[in-house]
């Protein structure tokens, strides 16, 4: 009752002091069911040399300000830095850290692995084998095209046009990432639409009909899938999950399309995912040449304007000017580096840079904490 009491406190507490492009998600670890993986018995262990730095320690001891709550730079294989105040509902849940959007991107990390083991053939399969996108914009679409936030569905949902990534128009209850996407595309506002012109449109609903697509292809074997993602490839030491799209008991759950990006996962296994994305890259491995194929095949945002957000604050997300598979490419005054950017809600963010193998793993409460100084800073530093 205690740990319900004080999710409840926190979601009223962040829905009324907060504001963000990626719209308010609900916060919960036991409201949905879920698509877990244990921690593996081989988990990666991490060597540390660390470095007490005063702009990190700064921001951390000042997080009634900043919301920031964890830290992490990764470089030379070590631990760096290594940083974190966590609030005590955090701790209660084994620390687990909400992704948010950097869900999206893990998502797109799965289903590179799908094509790598032959369930889906290529980035450009067309989603017309699929009965459920069927009479939908989505019907047809170029699997490319839903990676790249261009599936032309900007009528419907997103930030171009509606300020929100995951509500459906105006509809204000409507918020896909707590339907069944079997209920989301038989709505009436979804039967019967066309694609429009196909440009950047960053949204919740492309990237659960890409999660959903991908359980459909991989069938019975998805959680054997996950499993191979993180549990043996990445070697998370304790759960992961992403979260599913219903909390009744009336569905059957361990069955049936519910994927929902959102995921979860403690500070040290968000960066073993980190470093297994690095190594695949490094090594030119299946899924590391399904990273470099999104990573040439990135597009434009065609942003107006790239100085953050309505409160001045910044992160990966808003400072790099491409998008691709699921990803944020092309930091600013770093477009020449090789450099990949996960970004979620409340300024989550996890940032790659391939060629310097360093990696940094953000998590707060919001995002106030100055992004230039303790992230940007630390990836121009050569």
């Amino acid at each position: 009752m205690k740990k319900i009491i004080l999710i409840f406190i926190f979601n009223i507490l962040i829905f009324s002091t907060t504001y963000a492009k990626h719209q308010y998600e609900e916060y919960s670890f036991d409201a949905f069911w879920k698509y877990e993986v244990k921690g593996s018995n081989n988990y990666y262990q991490f060597n540390s040399d660390l470095i007490q730095d005063k702009d990190v320690i700064k921001e951390i001891k000042n997080k009634k300000k900043t919301r920031l709550v964890s830290y992490l730079l990764f470089e030379d294989n070590k631990i760096k830095i290594d940083e974190h105040d966590l609030p005590s509902y955090i701790k209660n849940n084994k620390g687990l850290l909400p992704s948010h959007s950097m869900g999206k991107s893990l998502v797109s990390y799965v289903t590179g692995y799908a094509i790598c083991e032959g369930y889906i053939d290529n980035i450009n399969v067309k989603l017309d084998d699929w009965s459920t996108v069927k009479g939908t914009l989505y019907e047809g679409q170029k699997l490319i095209d839903l990676l790249n936030m261009r599936a032309g569905d900007q009528k419907i949902i997103g930030e171009k046009k509606f300020n929100s990534d995951n509500r459906i128009k105006d509809q204000k209850d409507f918020n896909v990432n707590v339907y069944p996407i079997k209920k989301v595309m038989n709505s009436e506002i979804l039967k019967s639409t066309q694609k429009s012109k196909p440009i950047y449109n960053y949204n919740a609903l492309a990237t659960n009909t890409i999660m959903n697509y991908t359980i459909f292809k991989v069938g019975d074997d998805y959680q054997k899938l996950l499993n191979k993602v993180f549990k043996e490839d990445a070697k998370v030491k304790n759960s992961v999950f992403f979260s599913k799209t219903i909390r009744t008991r009336f569905f059957d759950q361990k069955k049936g399309e519910y994927g929902r990006y959102s995921f979860y996962a403690d500070r040290y296994d968000y960066l073993r995912i980190a470093k297994s994305i690095m190594d695949h890259w490094n090594n030119d491995t299946c899924v590391g040449k399904y990273l470099k194929t999104i990573y040439e095949q990135r597009i434009n945002k065609n942003k107006d304007r790239y100085d953050g957000d309505r409160s001045g604050q910044f992160d990966v997300a808003m400072y790099s000017k491409k998008y691709g598979g699921q990803f944020h490419f092309n930091i600013i005054g770093l477009s020449k580096r090789k450099i990949l950017g996960m970004s979620g809600f409340g300024g989550q963010n996890i940032i790659i840079d391939f060629e310097k193998e360093r990696i940094i793993v953000v998590n707060s409460r919001d995002r106030h904490y100055n992004w230039k100084k303790i992230v940007l800073k630390k990836l121009k530093k050569k």
